[in-house]
């Protein structure tokens, strides 16, 4: 739990770079230029399940899993969960 309340606590901080915007809209096939409200939107859902494991923090909501570095908060990649 302390992991989403770190992730969530500073979710204003969340960012990617221009590549990770490309890289995030192609694995999910997003339709959005702003990638990151879309992240933000999704991390902050009630549905989201976030775990931190070593230097990043997944947050798996709906079909999707989001890796972010814990020190940064960059939006490192996205795609959609295995089944």
């Amino acid at each position: 739990m302390d992991a989403d309340n770190e992730l969530l606590k500073n979710l204003d901080k969340l960012h990617t770079t221009e590549l990770g915007v490309e890289r995030i809209k192609r694995n999910l096939s997003l339709d959005t230029d702003d990638v990151v409200n879309w992240c933000k939107a999704k991390t902050n859902s009630a549905s989201a399940a976030i775990t931190r494991k070593g230097k990043n923090w997944y947050v798996s909501v709906e079909n999707y899993v989001l890796t972010i570095n814990a020190h940064s908060y960059t939006i490192i990649t996205a795609h959609m969960e295995k089944k």
